[in-house]
């Protein structure tokens, strides 16, 4: 049954170690490692079945993150299941629905818009499992270990990401793309069964029913907060654009694809490293801008059509910027009341979800006029400014935060 008042088991926040001796923690992490990888691999298998299918940048560019496309739809209508009283029970129905979707893109044959229309079931449930997961990570880990484990897996994340695609460009060496897909399908019934076998069920705090009504009422509070919606453009639009580009890497260089993506991978697990476990809240928060502009502008240099090894250099150093999303998220978390943290985190995955998306559908219909090279230094170019412009938004978020800290300790 779920407990009525959970109560996060108190871990020290001083390691990685301390957090993963926690058996629900290790088993989210488990389950998310293993289902980052699968995704890895069906998005790079689905690209390159795409790429020689259609020879498209653009329906490439789409079937790598077109997923992403479909998270704004779970985003506005069903994300208050979230913050339901049996999380456990709404993540394995939810994995079990990607454990399905996954498999079908395995049979061979299938026609191109089938499985593009997969692409969208499996990203508007996608959304909601991330929500899910993010309401129940915020419930087996204090609040100080917050960010501590979300570094950790966005440091899993491009850690199994560098694994997938090179395991990707191997596998497909050896095996069809269909093939790829089967092997995606075993490690996500894995990370179903590692879910049913470790995590607890838990009360996150339930107000009111689940549905249209409740999540509606949910994200307009949401983005009536001027606070909250300067910290989610900032967390959605500027790293969707560099994803955008990212998209346009097996147009740039089809037999070097995999050494650019891996390369993007490392530098954000290094990135995530770095600002996540050995920078302070207050460090990361100063840093966070430089970040941003890190991100985007080692891009610049493609429109020179760089050798490979510079171009995968630029990429390594311009994901280390990912880990702005560090100080953002708790930034937002900080402004986030208790009964709605897995709502409102699932909203802020589903939108930079949804971002990488439109940067991957802009890039990729740009690059259809323009050469590869050209539109990622355009876009990159964009991301720059987008950054700079949203820093005073981003600055009075922080002091709305602050005074609203300051209003609770006086209270």
């Amino acid at each position: 049954m779920p407990s009525a008042t959970p109560v996060p088991t108190a871990l020290p926040t001083t390691s990685y170690r301390a957090l993963l001796r926690n058996r629900e923690f290790a088993g989210l992490y488990s389950s998310f490692t293993l289902t980052v990888t699968a995704n890895t691999l069906s998005g790079f298998a689905l690209g390159t079945l795409v790429s020689h299918q259609t020879r498209s940048p653009f329906l490439t560019a789409v079937s790598m993150y077109g997923a992403t496309f479909a998270t704004v739809l779970g985003a506005l209508t069903l994300m208050s299941v979230a913050d339901g009283n049996r999380p456990r029970r709404t993540l394995l129905a939810l994995q079990c629905v990607s454990l399905v979707g996954v498999a079908a893109q395995a049979i061979p044959g299938l026609p191109l818009t089938v499985r593009f229309g997969l692409l969208l079931v499996l990203g508007f449930f996608q959304s909601l499992g991330t929500g899910t997961r993010m309401g129940l990570l915020a419930e087996v880990v204090p609040n100080s270990a917050y960010a501590l484990a979300r570094s950790l897996l966005n440091i899993t994340s491009g850690g199994m990401a560098i694994l997938g695609y090179a395991i990707g460009a191997v596998l497909l060496r050896y095996l069809s793309p269909q093939e790829v897909f089967t092997t995606a399908t075993v490690l996500t019934g894995v990370a179903l069964l590692i879910v049913a076998a470790t995590v607890r069920e838990h009360s996150i705090r339930l107000t009111r029913r689940p549905g249209l009504r409740q999540t509606w009422t949910t994200n307009i509070a949401l983005f009536s907060h001027s606070g909250q919606r300067a910290l989610l453009l900032n967390l959605w639009v500027p790293n969707g654009l560099i994803v955008g580009c990212e998209a346009l890497f097996i147009s740039y260089a089809p037999h070097n694809a995999g050494t650019l993506l891996a390369a993007g991978s490392a530098g954000m697990l290094v990135g995530d490293l770095t600002v996540g476990r050995l920078l302070s809240a207050e460090r990361r928060r100063r840093c966070a801008f430089a970040l941003r502009l890190l991100l985007a502008v080692p891009y610049l240099l493609f429109a020179a059509h760089p050798p490979l090894l510079l171009a995968a250099f630029a990429v390594f150093v311009a994901s280390a910027g990912f880990a702005a999303t560090l100080p953002l998220q708790e930034q937002l978390l900080a402004l986030t009341p208790d009964p709605v943290r897995g709502q409102v985190q699932g909203v802020e995955s589903a939108g930079r979800m949804t971002w990488q998306g439109i940067g991957a559908a802009i890039a990729g219909g740009a690059a259809q006029y323009l050469t590869p090279g050209v539109t990622i230094t355009a876009v990159a170019a964009v991301s720059v400014a987008v950054t700079v412009f949203t820093r005073p938004l981003v600055l009075r978020a922080r002091a709305v935060r602050i005074g609203a800290e300051a209003a609770a300790d006086n209270a």
